[in-house]
């Protein structure tokens, strides 16, 4: 059943955009004035799970919600019958896990009218399935700026296909959720050019942890550049390797009263993914604690 603009505008004003604590064991990460909140992303660490299993996984290590990758062993898909979704909504009502959303695989940049549009409509199928499962929002992409195409053509045609979706994920109470991804199109830059046509305030940019935002001038400078238009996800890498630094990301997120998922999205597969997920969920609890 779709949801009226005005129960959407309820959603905005409730979330802030943020959610309610539901398990005291999640609540060891409200550190200091901090609400951030830690899930995992079904990339690689839970994509080979089903359902019962990724639940249950993320409430034995603590993370408090997940955001459901495409095409893994969960199997949340648009094939799915209502009575299917509805069971998915009940197992995560059940739970004291949140169903964040889905992590679709949809991109706007084609030449190709035909692509563009199966993308369009590919996302709008999903958008319902998000609804239907009790999820808020679905992660889409940029994922390139065709060198064949002008990139101010290509960036028009992503922000217009952009306020289409989320023309259309209004009336179902969800969000578009951009992920900065893709050669060109992860760069700060051209996100803030794509965000300066999108009129549609339920289409919010999700932070992405890549190389190029340390780019000059470096990952404030960047950040600043679309902070007015992030949301409420931001997908992180390992935590506690390589260069990326996450505090100083954290202390920029507090500073604009974030109050949303911070999103494990790690492609190397551990050995032993719940130790690892154990591990990652202590270095987010630390880096909470530092946050200045």
């Amino acid at each position: 059943m779709k949801k009226s603009r005005r129960d959407f505008i309820k959603f905005i004003a409730a979330t802030g955009i943020g959610f309610t604590v539901i398990n005291p064991l999640m609540a060891c990460s409200r550190i200091g004035s901090s609400r951030m909140k830690f899930g995992l992303v079904t990339y690689n660490w839970g994509k080979d799970w089903d359902l019962p299993t990724l639940i249950k996984n993320c409430e034995d290590t603590g993370y408090e919600g997940v955001e459901l990758r495409t095409e893994n062993a969960h199997g949340v898909e648009s094939t799915l019958s209502l009575s299917q979704r509805k069971e998915v909504k009940k197992r995560f009502a059940d739970s004291s896990v949140t169903n964040i959303g889905y992590g679709s695989n949809f991109e706007y940049h084609s030449p190709d009218p035909s692509k563009l549009q199966w993308n369009i409509e590919g996302t709008k199928e999903y958008i319902k399935l998000c609804s239907d499962i009790g999820a808020t929002g679905i992660k889409v992409k940029p994922n390139t700026l065709p060198p064949e195409v002008s990139d101010e053509k290509t960036i028009a045609q992503i922000a217009a296909s952009l306020n289409e979706v989320g023309k259309f994920a209004k009336d179902y109470g969800q969000l578009i959720r951009v992920e900065a991804h893709g050669p060109r199109t992860s760069e700060l830059p051209n996100m803030k050019a794509i965000f300066d046509q999108v009129t549609e305030s339920n289409v919010k940019i999700c932070w992405n942890s890549n190389a190029v935002d340390l780019n000059p001038p470096g990952i404030e400078g960047n950040f600043n550049l679309v902070k007015q238009w992030i949301g409420d996800t931001v997908h992180v890498h390992t935590l506690n390797k390589g260069d990326y630094p996450y505090q100083e990301l954290f202390n920029l997120l507090n500073g604009i009263n974030y109050n949303g998922w911070i999103l494990l999205e790690e492609g190397r597969v551990p050995n032993d993914i719940i130790t690892a997920m154990k591990e990652q969920k202590l270095v987010f609890n630390e880096l909470v604690s530092k946050i200045e």
